[in-house]
């Protein structure tokens, strides 16, 4: 079974998004060790993957505060959860 991936980009700022929303910046948790390298790309590797991009894309249209998890289904939960936790 072949996987496609999606866009890089598209997934990076995905990613990001998702994030910011939960009041996360993985640029500091990447710099203050709360995240690593591998993991971040693991995150948008995971993301570019993922068959719910448009169900992402409309939740992160409807935020208008923070959330305290990711979208449903969201691939990268675990991720996002633990560093929310460690935040």
């Amino acid at each position: 079974m072949t996987v496609h991936l999606g866009d890089p980009a598209r997934h990076f700022f995905m990613t990001r998004s998702v994030a910011r929303v939960m009041g996360l910046d993985l640029h500091a948790a990447l710099h203050g060790g709360t995240l690593s390298p591998e993991t971040y790309a693991g995150m948008v590797t995971a993301c570019r993957g993922c068959a719910l991009v448009e169900a992402c894309e409309s939740w992160l249209s409807q935020q208008a505060q923070v959330s305290e998890t990711p979208p449903p289904g969201c691939c990268n939960t675990d991720t996002y959860c633990r560093l929310r936790k460690a935040h």
